[in-house]
């Protein structure tokens, strides 16, 4: 059973999605929080799985939820935006968030990606990834230490570099001529390495490498 806080501040959206999560065999809702604050508290006190985070919250706002949610260890985290706020939605990645999740998905993708991140692989479908990283393309370039690249493997370093392209494991494994499933390992040990949460945010390292 998968245990989810769900940290929304408006009540309508909030009681939507404890719907879809409550239909779900596999899915508890653990929790409800209506500001970043209490979402904090809540993770505390029941360790969820999962916390589903809204970014534009009172009292704490999500990003600053995410990073002490992440620092301390307590939880995973799925970002909700509407996507019109893609400098929030950076922050709460570089915080530690597993993926991100657009408000107008739909239940089926909601409960696939409380699901992913659950398992540990993050999620991001490869076409927002993409897309994603142009936005964060289009911003005022920032620049990443390149020693950090040092304890990978050259193999590694190729994976990360498609990675930074928002290509999945299956397209990065075409791309390589390697299986799936050898990718998703040198995926997980690249992670590890550079101390990355989620392939997302060794997405956006890469970018910032010019990889």
């Amino acid at each position: 059973m998968i245990r989810v806080l769900v940290a929304e501040d408006q009540s309508a959206v909030r009681a939507g999605l404890v719907l879809i999560l409550g239909s779900a065999p596999d899915v508890e809702v653990a929790g409800e929080a209506a500001d970043g604050e209490r979402a904090v508290e809540m993770a505390r006190e029941l360790r969820p799985d999962v916390v589903l985070m809204d970014v534009q919250m009172p009292l704490l706002d999500g990003v600053s939820a995410t990073r002490l949610i992440m620092a301390e260890g307590l939880a995973d985290v799925l970002v909700l935006t509407t996507f019109d706020l893609d400098e929030y939605v950076f922050g709460a990645l570089r915080a530690g968030a597993a993926g991100f999740l657009l408000k107008n998905a739909e239940a089926r993708e909601l409960l696939e990606a409380v699901r992913a991140v659950a398992r540990g692989e993050g999620v991001v479908a490869p076409a927002v990834t993409r897309r994603l990283i142009a936005e964060f393309a289009a911003q005022p370039a920032r620049t990443a230490d390149r020693t950090v690249l040092e304890g990978l493997t050259p193999r590694e370093r190729e994976v990360l570099s498609r990675v930074g392209e928002g290509l999945s494991n299956a397209e990065i494994g075409a791309r390589l001529a390697m299986a799936e499933g050898t990718v998703k390992t040198h995926v997980s040990r690249l992670l590890a390495k550079l101390g990355l949460r989620s392939r997302v945010q060794a997405a956006v390292l890469a970018q910032e490498l010019g990889l």
